[in-house]
């Protein structure tokens, strides 16, 4: 016998006695049939016992399924937090990655600039000495074709 008809059986019972005939001058006083209601009460005190034990064993598997949901939910918290942990630790380095990065890039920049500077002072020194040079050079080759011109009879600046 379950609960359900434990439970059935309580209404029976309860039933008898709302149904009862009243005793005359006696409100609260009716009359049942003893020997079904004796039976009733005993079916219930027989299956009582089966009913707490299977009561009993259900709040038990009750408790013992609150606390895995308990012990997995903490599981699911803990690992939740470690891995939002492990995602701010990684955007911090990528975002230290990025400001190096940039800042390696923006020194690179500023020495490409540099070089770039002195290199052009070089090539600009370098062009000037070469026009100084072929300057000096062009001036000693008039001196000579005019000496050269000199000696041969010519006069300066008169071709022949």
């Amino acid at each position: 016998m379950d609960n359900n008809d434990i439970i059935e059986l309580l209404d029976i019972l309860y039933g008898m006695v709302t149904e009862a005939w009243g005793v005359p001058l006696g409100a609260d006083k009716c009359i049942i049939e003893r020997e079904k209601a004796i039976e009733i009460i005993n079916d219930i005190k027989a299956n009582l016992p089966t009913a707490l034990a299977e009561a009993k064993r259900l709040v038990a598997a009750r408790d013992e399924f609150i606390g895995n949901a308990k012990r997995e939910a903490e599981a699911l918290r803990k690992s939740a937090e470690e891995k939002a942990r492990a995602m701010v630790e990684e955007q911090e380095v990528v975002r230290v990655a990025r400001t190096r990065s940039a800042e390696m890039i923006a020194s690179a920049e500023a020495k490409s600039n540099e070089l770039r500077r002195v290199a052009s002072e070089y090539v600009d020194d370098i062009m000037r000495q070469a026009e100084e040079s072929m300057s000096a050079a062009l001036s000693t080759i008039q001196a000579s074709h005019n000496a050269f011109k000199t000696a041969g009879g010519a006069k300066p600046g008169e071709k022949k």
